[in-house]
């Protein structure tokens, strides 16, 4: 099925695209959502009055959260979490809590949607970026350290845990 994007779709693509995409998907989430329209002959006219109007809107947008974005690019957190003698967690940090974190620091409501990275299984320290519009995407750093040890003491071993944890997402 061919359809015309109305507003910017996180990868799939900005609006006044024509793009292919299952039936399904279509049907059932693009088109209810109000998201793309069938690219039908009418609507392929319109195509260049979206792009054009999506690109205004997306101006603003930016020059809106742009500032939001610098804030958020320094922005370190830190979790306490329970782990065994490995450094594995006995449960993981989910994007829920980081995005609830992030808000509490910025005072901006941040989904958990928009931050976009693995759930965190292990001690160490991680990035995770955060999906503003599809143009901005600050990137934060988190460090879960052992739980009743002290930030400082814990900063050695993590680095050390960190490195395996990097380059097991790359193996996948």
């Amino acid at each position: 099925m061919k359809v015309m994007l109305l507003k910017d779709v996180y990868k799939l693509g900005r609006a006044g695209d024509i793009k292919k995409v299952a039936d399904g998907y279509g049907r059932n989430f693009l088109i209810p959502q109000g998201l793309a329209v069938l690219a039908t002959a009418g609507a392929l006219k319109q195509a260049e009055k979206v792009r054009k109007q999506a690109e205004i809107r997306r101006a603003e947008l930016n020059s809106e959260l742009k500032g939001l974005a610098e804030q958020i690019k320094g922005i370190t957190l830190t979790f306490a979490a329970k782990a065994g003698e490995t450094g594995k967690l006995y449960g993981s940090i989910t994007t829920q809590d980081v995005a609830t974190a992030l808000s509490e620091q910025t005072r901006y409501e941040i989904k958990k949607h928009q931050v976009d990275m693995q759930p965190i299984r292990n001690l160490g320290e991680f990035t995770a970026h955060i999906r503003l519009t599809m143009d901005l995407v600050p990137e934060i750093k988190i460090i879960v350290h052992r739980e009743g040890e002290a930030l400082e003491e814990a900063v050695p071993a993590e680095t050390v845990k960190a490195e395996p944890a990097a380059e097991a997402p790359a193996e996948a």
